[in-house]
Formats: C-alpha cells, structure tokens, sequence
C-alpha cells in the first residue's frame, strides 16, 4: 500500500488536477513493474484517493 501510494503521488505531482485524474491504478502499477495479485487493490485505494483528495479540493475551494 505505501509503495503504490507513494507512486501514485509522485505520478500526479506537476500535473493539473484534469492530469492528476488521468492517473489510473493500471498506470501505477505499470509504474511499479506489476503488483502480485494480492496487492492490486492497493492501486485502486491510491487511484480512489487522488480522486478524494481532487473532489475534496474543489468542494472546498468554491
């Protein structure tokens, strides 16, 4: 979980948010050269996050 959360935030920074959303659990993975399969909803928790964290900051910017 640290290792796919940690690459998901490396992957998303400079980005835009609409880039930032582009970040799939299938890129990060890739990123991390494939998970095992007992890890690959570890991606999908770090994509469901940068997805929170994007809406969050727009809820609370308007």
């Amino acid at each position: 979980a640290i290792a796919t959360s940690s690459m998901a935030t490396e992957m998303v920074k400079g980005k835009t948010l609409e880039d930032a959303l582009k970040v799939s659990n299938k890129a990060v993975m890739e990123a991390l050269d494939g998970l095992p399969p007992q890890k690959v909803h570890c991606s999908v928790l770090a994509e469901e996050a940068i997805h929170a964290a994007i809406e969050d900051y727009r809820k609370n910017k308007a």
